[in-house]
């Protein structure tokens, strides 16, 4: 199964340009909905009304080098390895959902509109990326929502409590495991089989809620926090801080039990 482009099979049935015109809507639908997210929550023209303000306040005026450098290394610590969440199960449950989701939308991509057609000969390593980038999202995300959320960590919440802030990951994960279920029985190549069809409704669904429910989802926020990292890290370089005080190097003051335990009751 890992080493099989289910959409190939798929175009047995499903001529190519539909799974294209499918992928294409995908990205439009994401993009309409962030545009509507930024109009509505106002949240860039914060971004770059609070950036202005900042730079009154600065003590340093940065060079082009040291600005690169400063982005460089956000890019590489904060964006790439989330540095900012710290050693810990939240960081590798959101790497591996970061970098599976990755995968599997760039194999999505790529063998649909390259490797879809029935006649096409699909290199292995793209199947094994698409499949392997599912798994790694369906474990990441099934990680974070089952155990690491703060609401059931740290309030003592239901695993099964749902609020809308919840679309985003549940999606993901259900695209991520309705397109492993599918690929996997219908690589089983059956006569008669309706299960898979099934699991590909599941799995259209599943795209359909994730990248159309970006409006009320935190879908956006894959935008906003890049963004967000780069500008603190240029702040807290040119000495303007966003406007906030410095961190005090005050000892600490509440005694030996304060290190007992990870903060974890918010």
């Amino acid at each position: 199964m890992i080493s099989i482009n289910p959409f190939s099979i798929l175009a047995e049935t499903v001529p190519p340009i539909a799974m294209q015109i499918f992928i294409i809507t995908m990205v439009v639908l994401a993009a309409v909905g962030t545009i509507l997210d930024i109009i509505h929550k106002k949240n860039v023209k914060y971004f770059f009304e609070n950036a202005k303000k900042a730079k009154l306040s600065a003590t340093k005026k940065l060079s082009n080098s040291e600005r690169i450098s400063v982005i460089s290394k956000t890019i590489v610590s904060d964006i790439a390895t989330t540095s900012e969440l710290g050693a810990g199960k939240r960081r590798a449950a959101h790497l591996l959902g970061m970098y599976g989701t990755i995968l599997f939308w760039i194999g999505s991509a790529i063998m649909i509109f390259c490797y879809s057609s029935p006649s096409s000969d699909t290199p292995s390593f793209w199947p094994v990326i698409w499949h392997v980038g599912a798994i790694m999202t369906v474990v990441g995300g099934g990680w974070f929502w089952f155990f690491l959320r703060v609401d059931v960590y740290s309030e003592a919440q239901p695993w099964y409590r749902i609020i809308k802030a919840d679309l985003f990951v549940l999606a993901l994960v259900a695209a991520a495991l309705t397109g492993l279920i599918w690929s996997y029985l219908q690589s089983l190549n059956l006569n008669d089989r309706w299960d898979d069809k099934v699991f590909l409704v599941l799995f259209m669904v599943s795209n359909l809620v994730l990248f159309g429910g970006v409006y009320w989802s935190k879908f956006a926020h894959m935008f906003y926090k890049p963004g967000a990292a780069i500008q603190k890290n240029l702040a807290e370089a040119d000495g303007s801080r966003d406007n906030l005080p410095p961190e005090s190097d005050a000892p600490k003051q509440f005694g030996l039990g304060i290190t007992r335990e990870d903060p974890k009751h918010y």
